[in-house]
């Protein structure tokens, strides 16, 4: 089965704000949005993410084929703790997700 980064265009991570993280999936066409829109669970990408499903906010925007999620961070950014202090390092998680 195929992974999130082979269905897409790009997969995007970076702040959004001090206490947040922001996933974009940029997913190039119609059919390739469709596949990861059904086959891509919020639950899952928490798993993966370490995080609750219920902090989680998607965001499947079909006019632009984009899906985008945001989370809090683990720690507040700059924290001693902070291990991506920029947020991009997500991005690779989520890329390589199996989808269904």
């Amino acid at each position: 089965m195929p992974e999130v980064g082979e269905i897409c265009d790009k997969v995007r991570s970076k702040n959004a704000g001090p206490f947040w993280l922001t996933i974009d999936i940029f997913c190039g066409s119609g059919d390739a949005f469709a596949r990861l829109s059904g086959g891509l669970s919020t639950k899952r990408v928490a798993e993966a993410l370490g995080t609750d499903p219920k902090s989680i906010k998607r965001f499947d925007i079909n006019d632009l084929n984009v899906i985008k999620i945001s989370l809090p961070r683990p720690v507040v950014q700059g924290h001693p703790g902070d291990r991506d202090m920029h947020g991009a390092a997500w991005a690779s998680v989520v890329a390589e997700l199996v989808v269904d």
